[in-house]
């Protein structure tokens, strides 16, 4: 008898097809799946969110001139160059906040589409992978 024990073989299965993780992404919006009406779900309340928050912004700064002049009613008797105080604040105040919650507004609506956009693209696949999917 050998001393020497037999060499090892590794016995293996047949080779298998690497499994292809599906991403959910364009085609579930195009098909109007589930998935594709949680992803435009989702973008569409991220905007809701921003709307609401410049908004907000917007009412509060706005709606807070009032009742300053309410509130403290010697600020109405005060003029700058001839000009009321108030008539001051909305020409030079509003105007300028209208154009920076404006830019704001913009800025992050495009942004949040770039990363939904980000979120959704990937390569489509063929018929082929759309059948070994199903």
């Amino acid at each position: 008898m050998s001393s020497t024990p037999p060499e090892r073989v590794r016995v293996t299965g047949p080779p298998r097809r690497a499994s292809h993780t599906r991403r959910p992404g364009a085609g579930d919006i195009d098909e109007g799946t589930r998935i594709g009406a949680i992803l435009v779900g989702s973008l569409v309340g991220e905007q809701r969110r921003l709307a609401v928050r410049v908004l907000s912004v917007l009412a509060v700064t706005l709606g807070s001139l009032p009742l300053v002049f309410r509130l403290l009613p010697a600020l109405a008797d005060v003029r700058l160059l001839g000009i009321p105080l108030a008539y001051l604040l909305l020409w030079v105040l509003v105007h300028p906040l209208l154009i920076g919650l404006g830019w704001f507004y913009v800025r992050r609506a495009e942004a949040n589409e770039r990363a939904f956009a980000a979120l959704v693209e990937h390569d489509r696949p063929d018929d082929d992978d759309r059948q070994a999917l199903r």
